[in-house]
């Protein structure tokens, strides 16, 4: 297992993976790549250009996940959509594109900028791969107790790697 990240010069980090890391990994952000295709816009040249989009909440679980209701209300959460799921979906993309480019096997440099979007991808395919294995707040003690011939032990312990990714980032970067 990789060391996962340390704190780097200037506020950025320094990223330590094996190669067959880097696979899964690269294999976990194209997944996120085409989940997160671009949203919805208008016919109207205006709203397309402003990213005004489609105020539908998806029917998709993991997309409902990734772009939640930011209201109760459903006419005012469809509002709120319509005018931000286009460019939170372009965010996603751009971040996941980040990982893709810079996940190298070794040694590598990230910058302040490239470790935030390391940051919200890796958030983002936690999100997603959680809501796949519907993961509750008991996960870590479901993985001591599967075995490992359980069929869902791969995921489930990519999850768990995933987690410490995350911790391990947030730790380089405070």
């Amino acid at each position: 297992m990789s060391s996962g990240f340390s704190p780097g010069k200037g506020g950025g980090v320094i990223a330590r993976f094996e190669a067959a890391e880097v696979s899964l990994l690269r294999s976990l952000v194209s997944m996120m790549l085409s989940l997160v295709s671009p949203g919805e816009t208008s016919d109207d040249p205006l709203e397309r250009a402003l990213g005004i989009g489609a105020s539908r909440t998806p029917s998709d679980p993991v997309l409902a996940r990734l772009f939640p209701s930011a209201y109760e209300d459903d006419k005012e959460a469809a509002e709120f959509r319509r005018y931000t799921e286009a460019t939170l979906r372009d965010g996603k993309r751009a971040d996941a594109q980040t990982v893709f480019d810079t996940a190298k096997s070794g040694h590598t440099e990230l910058t302040p900028e490239q470790a935030q979007a390391w940051l919200r991808a890796l958030n983002d395919v936690r999100l997603t791969l959680g809501t796949k294995l519907e993961v509750t707040e008991e996960v870590h003690d479901e993985i001591a107790m599967m075995s490992e011939d359980d069929p869902r032990y791969p995921a489930y312990v990519t999850y768990d790697w995933l987690t410490y990714l995350q911790d391990s980032l947030v730790r380089a970067l405070w």
